[in-house]
């Protein structure tokens, strides 16, 4: 029985027009981001898993993988042909979606969903990055529209289309497991979903989806379930925290306020229908919604996670047009416009992210994008650097995010890469030493060697420990070469190794500072004084330059007591300790008011000079 919704035959006509000419409109645009917008760090450690085909991987089963090599055997090592397949995969999601609400609810009602969900931004903007989002859609409207037809009628179209679903979702993603026990849930509660599991078809592709998890399954039996314990355990905190409340507003954020409302109101209206087919699609969207926002109060919060309730969104769409018919024609429109709008700034962010000159305005804000920025920059410094080493030096990075990027744009997929807390946080340390590429120091790396650091991964805390370590495992550091992107937002350190190894004596590392005042962002009079330290283990420092939007202004007066910074990095070897404070007085009346950068310049008593990353201040009109 169809929840009908008022829509006339020319109405319909007309929005099958708006349907594909907006489908054709967000492709076009989509495929013209991707073929700029820099490679995210996923998206080159799965180039890198595509490199080196295998059944499954440490963080994910094999299928996101196989697609980056299809992409690039096809296209060669492009941006664009990287995302391709995920791209194309992406564009069915809205087409699958009408053509589900066409059959159970007439036509006119599934051009409407199918706008819809080109509108959902999450939708909207799937495929735009190579990640397992945009198979792991498909595969749920796959079993979505099996489910659905099998509560009408068991038969073997709708089977192998289960069969086919599971499959693809197994091959994803860890989390479409979600998706299976919640579509097992929705038909079990209902009676011709019962009547359906009865039937041995279903069983059959049960059964089918199910071998589909065999090579992940023997992954983590061969890894002593490394996957798995990352996937389930790991990455979890497993302890209640009130950051749950968060999904709601999150949600609301990248669903857009009124289409969120509108979904779940969808839900609710479509239990109530009290037909099968509305009762299904709620029952498989509310359940993975809901099931996602308990989820949240006790799973991970340091990694994205705001795309995990996709599937739930998608089992909703079919009943949202009936649910807004009820709605007053001005809140319909808004809700379409404000979605229209979330679409647009979804992918406006994308475009701008594109843009170095735009993005380094983002420099020093919390959603500057640390994951897209500066790997260009960063491999055209590292083969410059090449062209002065000796013939047949080694790329090693110092973690798994370097080792990718750099491999993506050298062509080089087998970069080795140091033991690195990210690597295990993200999941990628296993694959790396299954790899072979995961080296403990110099004595593994014979010849010479070019080493790249990302300065900017590591909290400032940590930072003197990372180098450290760096200092042991590499049997000493030269003078490294420091690439600073977006004022030093995103900060490499390259240091060669031409020799076997280095002078004897304390290890040099690079300098730490801080601008203790004024703080990051503060608004200041046009003569305002500047704090804080800087130290340089084994030689110290000499003298602090303090630098407006890259010019030096003014000199500060080092050496003052501060014996905090000794407190907190008790292993710095600093000789200045605690004379390592400094305070200037900066005379900005001759500058322009409003927004300024604001910069440290630090020579070491070695002869080094590094400069500290900028940030922001707001200098007041003189008076």
């Amino acid at each position: 029985m169809r929840d009908a919704v008022p829509l006339h035959a020319d109405a319909g006509g007309r929005m099958r027009l708006v349907f594909w000419s907006l489908w054709a409109l967000v492709l076009v645009v989509k495929l013209g981001i991707a073929s700029t917008l820099p490679l995210f760090v996923d998206e080159a450690f799965y180039w890198q898993e595509g490199q080196h085909l295998a059944p499954a991987y440490s963080d994910l089963p094999g299928l996101t993988a196989w697609l980056t090599r299809l992409g690039v055997e096809l296209g060669g090592d492009r941006l664009l042909a990287l995302r391709l397949p995920f791209l194309l995969i992406a564009a069915a999601v809205p087409v699958l979606v009408m053509r589900i609400t066409s059959r159970e609810f007439g036509s006119n009602v599934g051009w409407l969903a199918g706008v819809f969900a080109l509108l959902l931004p999450l939708v909207g903007s799937l495929g735009l990055l190579a990640l397992p989002d945009a198979p792991m859609a498909v595969a749920t409207l796959l079993c979505v529209d099996a489910g659905a037809r099998l509560l009408r009628r068991v038969d073997a179209p709708a089977s192998l289309e289960l069969a086919a679903g599971l499959a693809l979702g197994a091959l994803s993603h860890y989390r479409f497991i979600a998706v299976i026990a919640v579509g097992f849930v929705a038909l079990a509660v209902l009676p011709a979903g019962r009547r359906a599991l009865r039937d041995p078809r279903v069983w059959t592709a049960l059964a089918i989806g199910a071998s589909a998890w065999a090579p992940l399954v023997a992954w983590n039996l061969d890894n002593a379930d490394a996957g798995l314990r990352f996937q389930l355990v790991d990455r979890h905190p497993w302890a209640f925290h009130a950051d749950g409340l968060l999904f709601l507003a999150i949600q609301a954020l990248f669903v857009t306020p009124l289409l969120f409302v509108a979904l779940l109101h969808a839900g609710w209206r479509g239990w109530a229908a009290k037909t099968p087919s509305s009762q299904y699609f709620a029952l498989l969207g509310l359940l993975v919604v809901g099931g996602f926002f308990v989820l949240g109060f006790f799973a991970d919060t340091e990694r994205v996670s705001f795309h995990w309730p996709l599937p739930g969104y998608l089992a909703l769409l079919p009943l949202l047009p009936a649910a807004l018919a009820r709605w007053p024609r001005v809140l319909r429109a808004a809700t379409a416009g404000l979605a229209a709008l979330g679409l647009l700034a979804s992918l406006g962010y994308y475009a701008a992210v594109s843009v170095p000159s735009l993005r380094e305005k983002t420099a020093g804000l919390k959603w500057y994008p640390t994951n897209f920025a500066g790997w260009d920059t960063l491999a055209d410094a590292v083969r410059a650097e090449l062209a002065r080493m000796p013939p047949g030096t080694r790329v090693v990075a110092d973690s798994f995010k370097v080792g990718a990027e750099l491999g993506f744009a050298l062509g080089k997929s087998d970069i080795p890469v140091l033991d690195h807390p990210i690597n295990h946080a993200h999941g990628r340390a296993p694959q790396l030493r299954l790899w072979g590429l995961e080296a403990s120091g110099r004595s593994e790396l014979e010849g010479p060697v070019l080493l790249v650091v990302s300065a900017s991964e590591v909290k400032l805390k940590a930072l003197l420990d990372h180098y450290q370590s760096l200092c042991r495992r590499m049997e000493g550091l030269p003078p490294a070469r420091v690439v600073d992107i977006d004022r030093g937002h995103q900060r490499f350190l390259l240091f060669p190794f031409a020799s076997a190894k280095q002078a004897d004596g304390p290890c040099v590392t690079p300098a730490l500072a801080y601008i203790d005042a004024p703080s990051p962002g503060a608004r200041v009079p046009a003569e305002f004084s500047v704090r804080g330290w800087a130290i340089k283990d084994a030689v110290g420092v000499e003298r602090v330059t303090v630098l407006l939007d890259g010019r030096p202004i003014t000199e500060t007066r080092y050496g003052i007591a501060n014996p905090g910074v000794g407190a907190l990095w008790p292993r710095s070897t600093d000789p200045n300790h605690p004379l390592v404070g400094f305070e200037a007085h900066v005379d900005a009346r001759g500058v322009e008011p409003g927004v300024h950068w604001l910069r440290l310049q630090v020579h070491a008593a070695d002869g080094s000079v590094e400069t500290w990353p900028a940030q922001r201040v707001e200098i007041a009109p003189a008076r």
